[in-house]
């Protein structure tokens, strides 16, 4: 008898033990990717039930599959029919099926986000507030790279690209990616982000000040004078280091840089929730999705009622954000700057259930936007420069040319201007750009089309084809046009140039006429009986005795204005001295108005200036750059030639009625750019200005010329 009422005082005291047991059941939602996340939440769940003695929680929980996402809902329905407590979404973005189910049968459903989600959301504001366009993120691995998309989808303004690591087609993707990424953020624990950065900088990937943002998520924190591998300044984001003690539940602790924060947060969350349930004496209820009935709908509201007033209390380790109906960490967010001369210095330290704001009296320094700028060599506008002294090209730290001229002074101007930094990018295919037979583009339009550039401030002259795929700004210069080359004839001096006037036959002739009247002079004055060697009784006086070297000085002189003195006193000398004076009158008038006429016709040339003279003469040739934009405009306008003639020429012949008005002498058409493209062709086209410029330098008698643009030739 007594061995029985002893069972039955046991039985009795077991039974009041499980009807004072409260059971709770969570259906909890984690991305099929977050394989450790189950494990970890039994751990807690078996904490929390050791914490909390007289409740007895157990779990279902769904591994969501965004693309298959009716199997997810279907499981999710069969484990909330067998009873529900409340359903927690720990997925990377808000599950649609689940807020209906929540919204329509009135179940407790509380979101919250673990890992780098909260600080990928610090990190986002920190950017906007900078008027960051685009970013790219570096992650940890492929997990966080989908954690880090859905964390930014539809929340932020800022363009962004996300990968897991470094590795070298990643640096090679990320140094030819155009445009190229404004900035640059590295996401994951201490080692993670600095093996990370120290890889961007060495691959020159990270090159300018403040464009690189480094995002510490574990338990490790950056010391204030800490270098760390920092090269240039940077900005870093990490939680409050006493975020770490807060989860341990210690007040003064030390934090292991291996900790699982993730573990932490959700030891901390089931805990917070099974006493939120415990204070609303939550219950377990069965749904049917068919027919919901809204069975916990009171249970819902005291459970999001008591959230949103511990809320009210900063001291909680966690928040309710009523319009997500997130129950989201509490996290303390510092973001820093780094500089090696100043070390870490905090800029701004906010809550994540705040606004991103700066500390007082801190301002940052302005992001200075980037822009990769095309250009081309073309003297005087860009060159390379050279080393004075050594005459070889002067390179950048990164190998490449720096270039010097009009072109670069106005970016220095215009980046001085706008608050801008640049490099100067030349095309690694053509010169300023034509089309190709595939439609493509190479050349300084090319990379514009393509993005390789972003701006090209060049020597580029605007043409239609050219509008049709880049835009052009107003010509800062002028408008450009087309020029004609042609050097300077060189004049040549000779002390006989006066020579030139007559012909050599001319001047043999004069000489030969100059000996025969010489001889003849001396034979008529020796012979004849009537000169005054043989009849000087005739002549009284002294005569001039006329021997053959004076016959020879009489015939010289005799071209003189001076004369040639006194003449032979015979007859026959006498008719031939008249006959010779004749002659060198008519020499010496000839020799006069040629000399003149040479003389003023040398002065009065003047080399070819337009196109039309050029065409219409012939001892000129002339040539243009190959595929040029001016050789491209004289074939266009040979088609245009080409083309009218085609057309007048149907009119004309094809005309039914009224032939009289087409009945002209000429055709009306000048048909000059046909007779300029066959000299061109005729000369060859040079491949570059330099060669046409050399050419032109070495014809000294200015009997070759080199069309080009305007704008290179001033």
């Amino acid at each position: 008898m007594e061995l029985q009422i002893l069972f039955l005082l046991i039985f009795l005291i077991n039974l009041t033990c499980v009807v004072s047991e409260l059971s709770l059941r969570f259906v909890i939602i984690v991305e099929k990717h977050d394989t450790d996340l189950p494990q970890q939440l039994e751990r807690a769940l078996k904490l929390t039930e050791e914490n909390t003695p007289g409740v007895t929680v157990s779990d279902d929980v769904i591994l969501l599959d965004r693309q298959f996402e009716q199997e997810s809902h279907r499981q999710l329905c069969s484990f909330i029919s067998k009873g529900v407590s409340i359903i927690m979404d720990l997925s990377w973005s808000p599950w649609e099926a689940a807020e209906e189910l929540s919204s329509s049968a009135g179940v407790p459903l509380v979101r919250t986000v673990l890992g780098s989600q909260q600080l990928i959301g610090g990190i986002n504001s920190y950017l906007e507030s900078r008027n960051a366009t685009d970013a790219a993120f570096l992650v940890e691995n492929e997990s966080d790279v989908d954690r880090t998309l859905y964390s930014l989808l539809g929340r932020s303004a800022v363009r962004v690209w996300v990968h897991a690591g470094l590795t070298r087609d990643t640096a090679t993707a990320l140094r030819s990616m155009r445009p190229q990424p404004s900035l640059h953020v590295i996401v994951g624990n201490s080692a993670f982000v600095t093996a990370t950065y120290r890889r961007v900088s060495a691959q020159g990937i990270v090159q300018r000040n403040c464009t690189c943002n480094l995002v510490l998520t574990g338990c490790g924190i950056v010391q204030r004078n800490c270098t760390c591998n920092l090269v240039l300044p940077v900005v870093v984001l990490q939680a409050d280091p006493a975020e770490c003690c807060r989860l341990l539940n210690m007040r003064d602790c030390t934090c292991n840089l291996t900790a699982q924060k993730t573990e932490y947060i959700i030891n901390n969350l089931i805990q917070y929730s099974v006493d939120a349930l415990v204070k609303v004496d939550a219950d377990v209820m069965t749904i049917d999705c068919d027919n919901p009935a809204g069975e916990l709908n009171a249970t819902k509201e005291r459970l999001h009622q008591l959230l949103e007033d511990d809320s009210m209390n900063n001291e909680t380790l966690f928040y309710w954000d009523e319009e997500s109906s997130s129950l989201l960490l509490r996290s303390r967010f510092t973001l820093s700057t780094y500089t090696v001369e100043e070390g870490l210095q905090r800029a701004a330290y906010w809550y994540a259930n705040e606004e991103y704001h700066l500390l007082p009296g801190v301002e940052l320094v302005p992001l200075r936007n980037y822009f990769r700028i095309g250009t081309s060599a073309a003297v005087p506008w860009s060159m390379v420069k050279y080393n004075p002294e050594t005459g070889e090209p002067v390179l950048t730290e990164e190998g490449q040319p720096v270039y010097e001229g009009y072109c670069i002074d106005l970016i220095d101007k215009i980046a001085e201007s706008m608050g801008f930094d640049y490099e100067i990018v030349t095309p690694k295919s053509g010169s300023f750009g034509r089309r190709l037979p595939n439609g493509s583009w190479d050349g300084i339009v090319g990379d514009l089309t393509t993005g390789e550039t972003d701006i090209a401030v060049a020597a580029l002259t605007m043409t239609a084809e050219r509008e049709e795929v880049v835009d052009f700004v107003a010509p800062y210069f002028e408008q450009t046009g087309i020029l004609i080359v042609i050097r300077k004839p060189i004049r040549k001096t000779s002390l006989f140039k006066f020579m030139t006037v007559l012909r050599t036959e001319v001047w043999l002739s004069i000489v030969a006429a100059l000996l025969l009247t010489g001889c003849m002079i001396w034979l008529l004055e020796k012979y004849s009986p009537y000169s005054a060697r043989n009849n000087p009784d005739a002549y009284p006086y002294p005569c001039r005795e006329f021997t053959l070297k004076e016959s020879f000085w009489f015939a010289l002189t005799s071209f003189t204005p001076q004369g040639g003195g006194e003449a032979p006193k015979a007859l026959s000398g006498r008719t031939l001295v008249a006959a010779y004076w004749l002659f060198v009158v008519l020499m010496l008038a000839t020799f006069t108005a040629n000399l003149a006429a040479f003389l003023t016709v040398e002065r009065m040339q003047t080399p070819v200036a337009s196109l039309e003279q050029l065409a219409r003469q012939s001892r000129i040739n002339y040539t243009v750059v190959e595929s040029s934009t001016i050789h491209q405009y004289f074939i266009n306008m040979k088609f245009a030639e080409d083309t009218l003639y085609r057309v007048w020429k149907e009119i004309t012949l094809n005309a039914t009625s009224d032939q009289a008005q087409y009945r002209v002498w000429d055709y009306p058409i000048r048909e000059q750019y046909g007779h300029i493209l066959l000299a061109i062709n005729a000369s060859g086209p040079v491949p570059d200005a330099a060669t046409g410029f050399q050419q032109v330098n070495e014809h000294s008698e200015a009997d070759f010329a080199f069309i080009h643009d305007s704008a290179e030739i001033k």
